[in-house]
């Protein structure tokens, strides 16, 4: 039985899924990059659903070491789960996710926690000097990023880097879905944390194999539309759907009219007019498009005041007894 632990200052969240030559290595390197780290801090390790040996080495860890955690998934829901799941789990008021390909080398987490400490909520990794393929892994990630900041507004360079500090009162009030967890700098800026990134070492991976595609992309930019419109107008889903609804409709109406200019003043008659349907199309969807806005108004309430969930974070409050 484990002795009873005080409570960590840190917690080391590491989703892991088939890493089974890594994972020994990987909890070494990080005690000994910790080593004259003066707080309690604790390591998660979140097994994705591994089909090799990965599971055992944690067990083993664990038994090595009573401040390490891990959580097993039955089945592979993916790395936002994961890491969401680690989370949930982190006791420490900092949080540090990274990688568990040994890419990401522990020894950055200590000037990480050290930025953090100067005042802001969230440091991102900057894999400047990226040790990966550049087709399939160095230019899509470019892509996205360079996608991600222009329609976010928040400019980071390297959104997929896992290694990140985090307050845990910023990372406690992002819930993850699909595979938002890119998407965290986003969140978190637009929840008021104050959001910085620094260079960060990446090593060239030793052991295993990657997890992604180039095909990874597509799903970024899926993730991207969903990301957008949950932080713009999730709170107000008609100022989305009535715009492009009135959108539509006026220019549904504006089609009827040079349908008719061209019925009075041109002898083209409505029947032999294609323009007649385009209008009555364009009218039709712009109708439909307001009430999915009325709809979703609707279940948004629904949703919040079921809950009692706010529309709002309180950062701190002065002067209350």
């Amino acid at each position: 039985m484990k002795d009873a632990q005080p409570r960590p200052k840190l917690s080391i969240v590491i989703p892991v899924y088939n890493e089974e030559e890594n994972v020994d290595p990987l909890f070494e390197e990080i005690t000994q990059a910790l080593r004259h780290y003066e707080h309690p801090y604790e390591i998660i390790f979140v097994d994705d659903g591994s089909t090799d040996r990965t599971p055992q080495m944690l067990r083993q860890i664990c038994q090595r070491d009573p401040r390490v955690k891990t959580v097993i998934f039955r089945s592979n829901f993916g790395q936002t789960a994961a890491l969401s799941a680690g989370f949930d789990l982190a006791l420490g008021d900092l949080v540090v996710s990274m990688d568990g390909d040994r890419q990401n080398d522990p020894a950055d987490i200590l000037m990480l926690l050290g930025i953090l400490n100067q005042g802001y909520d969230l440091v991102c990794g900057w894999r400047r000097k990226r040790k990966d393929a550049f087709l399939s892994r160095k230019l899509p990630s470019v892509i996205a990023n360079r996608l991600i900041a222009w329609v976010t507004g928040v400019f980071v360079h390297d959104y997929g880097c896992t290694l990140k500090a985090y307050k845990r009162e910023v990372i406690k009030n992002i819930k993850l879905y699909g595979e938002m967890h890119r998407f965290i700098p986003a969140y978190a800026s637009w929840i008021g944390a104050k959001v910085t990134e620094v260079e960060v070492n990446h090593r060239p991976r030793e052991a295993g194999a990657s997890k992604y595609s180039i095909l990874r992309i597509f799903k970024v930019i899926l993730d991207l539309i969903t990301v957008k419109f949950l932080c713009d107008y999730s709170t107000s889903p008609i100022y989305f759907f009535g715009t492009f609804g009135m959108i539509l409709t006026g220019s549904g109406f504006l089609t009827g009219l040079i349908t008719l200019i061209e019925k009075y003043y041109q002898g083209v008659w409505v029947h032999k007019n294609p323009l007649i349907l385009l209008a009555i199309l364009l009218v039709i969807l712009g109708v439909q498009f307001i009430m999915i806005g009325l709809l979703a108004e609707i279940l948004i309430r629904t949703y919040h005041e079921s809950q009692n969930k706010k529309t709002y974070l309180v950062k701190e409050i002065i002067g209350q007894t």
